[in-house]
């Protein structure tokens, strides 16, 4: 088992959950076994987080480039996003979790989205972790959306040119009330981003792993915290500066 510090958590974990897939394939199991699978491993990851003490946790879900995948596909998906909500509502409550989603949530099907909406508004008090669902989401949307907020608010008066700074482009973007990641875990084995929190991540600490999503557990995940603790976090400045060593 990986010791963790407990002093040097990371603040907000983002999770971009790859390899349902070719997981089901190395087992000569369809994909959407793969995905019932991954969701087991989302269980357990949300629930690592909330024990250690995490107080963000984002998934990337679904993405806006996932529409172009067989319909068949799409559709087990949405099911399987609409019974994790179903069956989690309550949990999420008792352990003081409260949901949160961002994306171009307008284009889930309609009983998925008052799903999660229901949801959400289930969760609103809840102050423990954020789970935080990336749905329907791409990173050039959310900076093109934010930048459409912000003609609109300059036109309508609510803003003025001289106020716009990286403080105040940040509220517009989906994740405005969130910090941002402090670790991003990539499985699989890919070493892409994928459109995945491209503003936000300008900073974050990266890890990669081989090991599939349906695989990722909580000893992989400590195993991913540990890697990050061991790294020092120096956001453009020294080595000398974060330890105080001269001037």
């Amino acid at each position: 088992m990986e010791e963790i510090d407990q002093e040097k958590l990371p603040r907000h974990i983002a999770i971009i959950m790859d390899g349902n897939g070719r997981w089901a394939k190395k087992k000569k199991l369809n994909r959407i076994r793969g995905h019932i699978k991954g969701v087991d491993a989302v269980r357990e990851v949300v629930t690592a987080c909330r024990e250690l003490g995490i107080k963000v946790l984002t998934l990337y879900a679904f993405s806006i480039e996932n529409w172009q995948r067989p319909q068949e596909e799409v559709s087990a998906l949405m099911g399987l996003l609409k019974e994790y909500l179903v069956k989690e509502g309550e949990e999420m409550v008792k352990n003081n979790i409260r949901l949160s989603a961002i994306g171009r949530l307008e284009d889930l099907p309609q009983d998925v989205l008052t799903t999660l909406r229901e949801t959400m508004e289930k969760t609103e008090n809840c102050d423990g972790m954020i789970l935080n669902l990336a749905l329907s989401y791409g990173g050039r949307s959310e900076i093109l959306h934010a930048v459409r907020g912000i003609i609109s608010d300059l036109k309508e008066g609510k803003l003025r040119e001289e106020e716009i700074d990286l403080s105040s482009f940040q509220k517009y973007l989906w994740t405005g009330n969130l910090p941002d990641p402090d670790l991003l875990i990539r499985t699989s084995g890919e070493s892409r981003i994928s459109n995945f929190l491209l503003y936000q991540i300008a900073y974050t600490e990266l890890y990669l792993t081989q090991t599939l999503w349906p695989d990722f557990n909580r000893k992989e995940l400590l195993k991913a915290i540990a890697d990050y603790q061991l790294r020092e976090r120096r956001f453009g400045r020294t080595s000398e500066q974060i330890n105080g060593i001269g001037t």
